[in-house]
């Protein structure tokens, strides 16, 4: 169910999808909510193009610790890439 700041408290958060598209955010919000997991939705800024570089907005999903497997096999499974920390 998708949560705001307060809910998770002072919880460490870890980024588990960055949406580029509207009906991606859309599609992984119903996705995490039908599976019952807490999640928080923040838009946010990222560097796009391929030969003009700009700054784009898009929609970054957290989830708590315990919920970061579940929530990224539940992304793999529906063909969504979780975010890999670099």
């Amino acid at each position: 169910m998708r949560r705001d700041n307060e809910f998770f408290g002072e919880a460490e958060l870890d980024l588990i999808y960055v949406a580029h598209r509207l009906r991606d955010a859309l599609k992984i919000e119903n996705l995490l909510s039908v599976a019952g997991v807490d999640y928080l939705v923040e838009t946010g800024t990222y560097m796009g193009g391929l030969l003009f570089k700009r700054e784009l907005t898009g929609a970054f999903f957290y989830v708590a610790p315990k919920d970061r497997e579940p929530a990224r096999d539940l992304l793999v499974k529906n063909r969504y890439k979780p975010y890999e920390v670099l």
